[in-house]
């Protein structure tokens, strides 16, 4: 297959050799052969005419006069890969593709603006929807039928592909003005649907104390009470509702300080103990389930079962971050030593499989390899016993490994019994079973290395970079190891020099060897803020917090909704929400505010929560106001579907029990700094100075001596100030000051 304007052959030299080798040793050749992205790359030699998003594709489409194909999955998508084996890869199937449709792919994770547009238009048609998604657009971008996985013959009562394509190509020719109206109803459906009319709540209605409660019994409704979680399978790990349940538990009990240096003892008051419970009890199951790595640490996306036993094999960057931020809150409400172990196991898996040697975080680890789906993760028995050797009967036992396996016929390794008791049980000390257990995981670990390891999708996404630069943060707070901060503060030079635009301020989507591409998102913005404040409060350097100050500027200038704008339309003064995109960006139908909280958390709320933590740290009362009507103009929705917003929630009950603004000044900060970064004080904003700065509002007033001061402030009061962690405890455990 001829491709236009791609001659490997011109001005040949040993630069593009490689190219050449490749173009060559393939059948056929894309559009896609220009592309970065590993999905996108997956695809370049198909025999389908693929090209990518863009100016091209759309003026031949227009020039044509055909029907766009987009087709939209990503690098770890296991039906994607399914669909192409199936049918993208059969010249038949693509000649009928070729001749009737300009045939578009898009990574999601490269353009997540077209997936959320193009998956709301599918839901709308549908009711559902997933990847691969495949949708038909009029020559100028309008959707007017889709689907997701279709199989090469009819069947799970689905239409076959074949019989899909050639339908749309004769109802484009024979029904062309049915198709035009039902693309114009469809697009202005989803201009109205953006518009997110929820009925605005006055404060004393959205931020009464009841909401706290509200939310608390919604989330339980759906809360699983035997194998942790929440809703029946699939079951994804929802760490906003396990965040929510571990502050709202906080907030809930009446703490009495030990002696010793454990946490708090808490007297369970309310619903606070119930709370605790269903947030541990899903930490426990997920760690202890197939969901979770037993062998190299890490976590899958979700679980195809209640149990948490056979997950779906892809790793995420994003859900890795996000459970590691939500592990750190509960080892430092709990110190269980369980989860400090998960969080440096993941830490660890991060590191050796997702890192770039330039320290940024790649984007997933596919669930397929040698085309087979978990075969990297799987076992036999008789091959764990031959590994393991002579402690191979206890090793099995506590792992659940069997002669006929728990999936598939093959065994994923998992826990059902407790440590305590399994090592009661086979007459051995703790420290013994422990030693067996990591000895057996560290030989299978090495022989595991030794197989066909699946993809690596190794584009960087700023977004997802930025979540786990949280992650980062948070790790070190709670476990105090260094080697976490200093992560954190490298993987965020990376960010801001390797992504950063010709701009002030201004950021690319994604990076990949040496080459960053695409206008970053709301999103991208609004975690690279977020990221930026855990950083000023884990080093005390205030550079983080002035810079965080200057992108949310820009975002306020380039993504804010407006009072007479549409989605389509011309700006105004600022008001309301923020657009997925900036200003300018011409090649989306609409453009799309992001409201629910879902497998990552929406921009929106995001970064209603950095205006508002923005707000106390630089005195900034319309910051303030701008979140708070934010949070007002999401009505009930938040308190009646918490599940839905994860964040908000958790923001909202900030808003309401209140934040403690916390400040340690002085010399000799260092110990007591990091003392304090492992205590538990989920609602606080911190800034930590060894010299006069009276730049910052939160340090003003406060004289730098010779030895280091705690102060708190709260609710427009502060206290006078404390020299040691238990002391400023003390201070916030009261109950006057929760």
């Amino acid at each position: 297959m001829e491709i236009t304007g791609f001659k490997p052959w011109k001005n040949f030299n040993s630069t593009n050799l490689e190219a050449v080798i490749i173009f060559l040793m393939h059948k056929h050749n894309n559009q896609l052969i220009h592309e970065t992205s590993p999905y996108l790359l997956q695809h370049a030699h198909n025999p389908v005419n693929w090209y990518p998003w863009g100016d091209k594709a759309l003026a031949i489409a227009k020039q044509e006069n055909k029907p766009i194909l987009v087709s939209i999955g990503y690098s770890a998508c296991h039906w994607c890969h399914v669909m192409e084996r199936e049918s993208f890869e059969l010249e038949s199937t693509a000649a009928i593709m070729n001749e009737h449709f300009i045939n578009i792919k898009i990574d999601r994770e490269e353009r997540p603006d077209l997936d959320h547009i193009y998956m709301d238009a599918l839901q709308a048609m549908t009711g559902s929807g997933g990847w691969p998604l495949n949708v038909f657009l009029t020559p100028d971008g309008k959707p007017f039928y889709g689907g997701t996985y279709f199989p090469p013959k009819k069947a799970f009562n689905r239409p076959s592909w074949h019989e899909t394509i050639l339908g749309v190509a004769k109802a484009f020719t024979e029904r062309r003005h049915e198709i035009d109206a039902q693309a114009e109803n469809l697009t202005e459906h989803l201009v109205q649907s953006n518009a997110f009319g929820i009925q605005k709540l006055t404060g004393e209605e959205i931020f009464a104390h009841e909401k706290t409660d509200e939310a608390f019994q919604n989330i339980m409704k759906s809360a699983d009470k035997e194998w942790g979680g929440f809703g029946k399978a699939p079951k994804f790990p929802q760490t906003f509702s396990i965040l929510y349940l571990l502050r709202y538990s906080y907030s809930q009990n009446t703490p009495e300080m030990s002696e010793s240096s454990k946490p708090p003892l808490r007297q369970e008051r309310g619903f606070g103990g119930e709370a605790l419970k269903q947030a541990l009890l899903s930490l426990d199951k997920m760690i202890e389930g197939g969901i979770y790595d037993q062998v190299g640490g890490g976590f899958s996306r979700y679980s195809t079962d209640t149990e948490w036993l056979a997950p779906h094999f892809e790793k995420m960057l994003y859900d890795n971050a996000l459970l590691i931020s939500v592990l750190s809150e509960a080892y430092q409400l709990t110190k269980k030593e369980r989860y400090k172990e998960v969080i440096e196991e993941t830490m660890h898996f991060i590191a050796s499989e997702l890192m770039d040697s330039q320290m940024g975080f790649y984007a997933s680890l596919d669930a397929d390899s040698e085309g087979v789906e978990g075969k990297f993760y799987v076992w036999e028995m008789e091959e764990v016993k031959k590994i393991v050797g002579k402690d191979a009967d206890i090793f099995c036992e506590y792992y659940e490994v069997t002669l006929f396996g728990n999936w598939e016929e093959k065994n994923i390794l998992r826990v059902k019994k407790s440590f305590d008791n399994f090592a009661v049980g086979k007459n051995i000390t703790v420290g013994e079973l422990k030693k067996i257990l990591k000895n057996g995981r560290q030989k299978l670990l090495e022989q595991r290395e030794k197989r066909i390891r699946p993809p690596l999708d190794d584009k960087i996404i700023l977004s997802w970079n930025a979540l786990m630069n949280t992650a980062c943060s948070k790790a070190f707070a709670a476990t105090g190891h260094e080697r976490y901060r200093q992560l954190a503060i490298k993987n965020m030079q990376f960010m801001l020099e390797r992504l950063a635009t010709k701009n002030p301020n201004e950021f690319h989507h994604t990076w990949k060897n040496g080459t960053a591409k695409f206008p970053a998102f709301l999103d991208d913005y609004a975690f690279l803020i977020e990221a930026l404040l855990h950083l000023q409060e884990i080093t005390g350097d205030h550079e983080w917090l002035l810079k965080a100050k200057r992108i949310t500027a820009f975002v306020m200038k380039q993504f804010s909704e407006t009072e007479t704008e549409s989605s389509s339309g011309e700006p105004g003064r600022q008001a309301g929400f923020f657009f997925y995109t900036p200003i300018g960006q011409l090649d989306v139908i609409i453009r799309k505010k992001e409201m629910y909280d879902g497998a990552v958390p929406s921009g929106n709320s995001v970064m209603a929560y950095n205006l508002y933590r923005l707000s106390i740290l630089l005195d900034k009362n319309d910051w303030k106001k701008r979140s708070m009507e934010m949070v007002s103009s999401m009505g009930n929705a938040i308190a009646r579907y918490p599940t839905s917003f994860g964040n908000w929630v958790c923001l909202l009950q900030e808003m309401i029990t209140g934040t403690h603004e916390i400040t340690l000044v002085g010399a000799y900060l260092f110990k007591l700094h990091k003392e304090l970064l492992q205590q538990y004080i989920p609602h606080r904003v911190l800034m930590v100075s060894g010299e006069a700065n009276p730049g910052f509002p939160l340090l003003t007033n406060k004289p730098i001596i010779n030895k280091a001061l705690f102060y708190l402030c709260r609710n427009n009061t502060c206290h006078p100030p404390v020299i040691s962690a238990k002391e400023l405890i003390s201070l916030i455990n009261n109950p006057g000051n929760r």
